[in-house]
């Protein structure tokens, strides 16, 4: 720790480079869900409402409001989607901006 303390106040760098390579155990990891329109009911999407323990998704009119910053990639959506929902593969979100975690999925599939 020590010598991360005094290699900043020397360089003034206060943390390190990002690993060029990703561990492939890092692919395992739980990520947070991609939706896809067209599969997407107003149904399934208030059902995935209902079962999203975080409370990361609501429905507005006929999109599908998806809090990135509230998601815990828990799975249930992606186990009960349908296909409609799947992982994203993305695991490194950040934003400094809170909105840009709010992301609006459209509902495309049919009207039940």
């Amino acid at each position: 720790m020590a010598f991360w303390f005094f290699r900043g106040v020397r360089r003034g760098i206060v943390t390190t480079r990002y690993p060029d390579v990703i561990d492939a155990w890092t692919q395992t990891l739980p990520t947070p869900p991609a939706f896809y329109s067209e599969l997407l009911s107003t149904r399934l999407a208030d059902h995935l409402v209902g079962i999203c323990p975080a409370g990361a998704l609501t429905r507005a009119d006929r999109e599908l409001v998806v809090d990135l910053g509230a998601c815990s990639a828990c799975g249930r959506c992606v186990e009960e989607g349908a296909g409609a929902v799947r992982p994203s593969g993305v695991f490194e979100l950040s934003s400094t901006r809170r909105d840009r975690l709010l992301k609006r999925v459209p509902i495309r599939g049919d009207a039940s």
